[in-house]
């Protein structure tokens, strides 16, 4: 059985909204294991126990806020190289578009690797000009089906990825889906 963490840190409860929809995705594929929690949650284990992580925090100024890299910086030291090769992806709330959240995503995304976790890009769109190409971005809470749909397409394609490269299993693939990943207009 695969195992899915979706970790998040939250201010307004927006980055929390999104991390609920993420693991929402991850449900969908069959045979894994999710949780989802804060960083005020979270322990270091947890991090050992998973083999696929989506972090999510809200956009501060462009980069991830000081809790996150806090938690990672002081939580993390003694699992250090024992998450070398997870799967990972990331994810924002901003105040507004335009505000940042695509440069915090790739500043999660780098946390991520600086502990050696593989991550990822999705080439998918969920709706009209709404992509997840970096991680997903959303301006406040999601509110419309493509914002929605572009959280759970982030899970579903981490436990899609959990699925083949960690448990062989190759008709989880992305490659193999039958919904559509393809909505450009």
């Amino acid at each position: 059985m695969g195992k899915v963490l979706i970790l998040y840190h939250s201010q307004t409860g927006n980055t929390k909204e999104m991390a609920g929809l993420v693991a929402a995705g991850a449900k969908k594929v069959p045979g894994m294991e999710i949780k989802c929690l804060s960083i005020k949650e979270a322990k270091p284990e947890d991090l050992l126990w998973c083999d696929g992580i989506a972090l999510g925090a809200p956009t501060h100024m462009g980069v991830a806020p000081w809790q996150v890299v806090q938690w990672w910086t002081k939580a993390v030291g003694k699992t250090w190289r024992h998450i070398d090769g997870k799967i990972g992806c990331a994810f924002s709330s901003a105040g507004g578009w335009g505000g940042g959240s695509e440069m915090t995503v790739q500043s999660l995304l780098k946390i991520l690797m600086n502990f050696g976790v593989l991550v990822f890009g999705a080439t998918d769109y969920t709706g009209k000009h709404t992509t997840l190409h970096y991680g997903t971005v959303a301006a406040g809470k999601p509110k419309t089906a493509r914002e929605k749909e572009a959280c759970r397409r982030l899970g579903r394609r981490l436990a899609e990825w959990v699925a083949v490269l960690h448990e062989g299993r190759k008709e989880q693939s992305p490659h193999q889906a039958k919904y559509k990943r393809f909505k450009h207009n």
